[in-house]
């Protein structure tokens, strides 16, 4: 006797959860959305500032945080992150993370102080070989990316280790002071002006923050280059397929964030007149706060360069606001926490309004 057919039970589609739906609203709300996010680190900026102003503590009735010496020494301290930051916003762009700028800026700072103190080299040669340590550096880092598909993250991780590695043996696990004058172990007094202003107002550094931010702007808002960067962030695979070269922008991009990493480092040995395998410790989170608060999206394919330049001068009047107020150090890191999720919550809320 032939047993019964066992019961064939179809399987049932896996539930797919259910969307968040988006908010819809008139056209002139929508405009007027549409422009807080785009200028969201601007508007933060601006509130940032004028929070600093009603808080500032005052001395002989002046308020303290508006005094021009404060102020430049708020942009001062500003351009080095700001300088990074500018490079970390291209990998962003792309959909990556670099870890090791600040690992690249004290490997550049201890190479800018052994090159003119202890090999006597001037200074145009020691910024161009400094330059060029950073850049390859970066150019490595991408190609490891580009080629072997590791992520970003793992490769930079060991990119951080790898430059702490180099700065400790070249210096020998110690600080390399950089004294000027012609004589031997001396470096040339024109370096010394990085540590200047210009008519004692802008700080050099700041200067040259300004410069690089320019030059980053124009070339995200009108070249080929910047198109490649915003379509690989996108959508890699649609990018490959339109023809974009994504290996060679990959590359170019990380070694563009190592270029800006050492040019930083050589701004910081200026300003402290000396170079140290242990400097540029934890910039690169503070690059990477600059970035998320200036707008641009972690996923990548979202940013730009202006909201970036203000994040990190929102960061450093923070910073600054803190210090002259005497809060606590354990409690300004809690405030920056706060404020760079802040931010990353902006990005999460923007896509649901539509």
């Amino acid at each position: 006797m032939n047993s019964p057919n066992p019961t064939t039970v179809a399987a049932s589609p896996p539930e797919t959860p259910p969307r968040r739906r988006a908010i819809r609203l008139p056209k002139d709300r929508q405009a007027i959305v549409d422009n807080f996010f785009r200028f969201q680190s601007l508007f933060g900026l601006v509130a940032v500032f004028l929070i600093a102003i009603a808080v500032s503590p005052s001395r002989n009735g002046e308020n303290v945080f508006l005094s021009s010496g404060n102020l430049a020494n708020i942009v001062r301290a500003v351009s080095e992150i700001g300088i990074i930051a500018v490079g970390m916003t291209f990998v962003i762009l792309i959909g990556g993370i670099d870890l090791s700028v600040g690992a690249v800026l004290g490997l550049a700072a201890v190479g800018s102080a052994t090159l003119m103190v202890d090999s006597g080299l001037g200074i145009v040669p020691t910024v161009l070989i400094v330059l060029f340590i950073g850049t390859a550096f970066g150019a490595t880092q991408g190609a490891i990316v580009a080629r072997l598909g590791i992520q970003s993250f793992i490769v930079t991780l060991a990119g951080l280790q790898a430059a702490r590695g180099i700065a400790r043996m070249w210096s020998g696990g110690l600080g390399i002071p950089i004294a000027y004058g012609d004589g031997p172990q001396e470096a040339p007094e024109t370096f010394s002006l990085l540590s200047g202003s210009i008519n004692g107002v802008l700080p050099v550094p700041a200067l040259i923050f300004l410069a690089i931010g320019i030059g980053a702007l124009l070339v995200l808002r009108s070249t080929a280059f910047a198109r490649h960067v915003y379509a690989i962030g996108g959508n890699e695979k649609a990018a490959r397929l339109s023809g974009v070269p994504v290996r060679r922008v990959r590359v170019t991009v990380f070694a563009i964030s190592g270029l800006l990493a050492a040019l930083a480092g050589i701004i910081h040995a200026g300003q402290l007149n000396q170079g140290s395998p242990n400097d540029g410790a934890g910039y690169e989170l503070d690059a990477i706060a600059a970035v998320v608060i200036g707008g641009t999206s972690l996923a990548g394919g979202s940013g730009s360069m202006g909201g970036t330049i203000a994040g990190a001068l929102l960061l450093g009047i923070l910073n600054n606001i803190l210090a002259l107020n005497n809060i606590d150090a354990n409690v300004q890191l809690v405030v920056k926490g706060l404020v760079i999720v802040a931010a990353a919550a902006l990005q999460r809320l923007r896509p649901r309004i539509a």
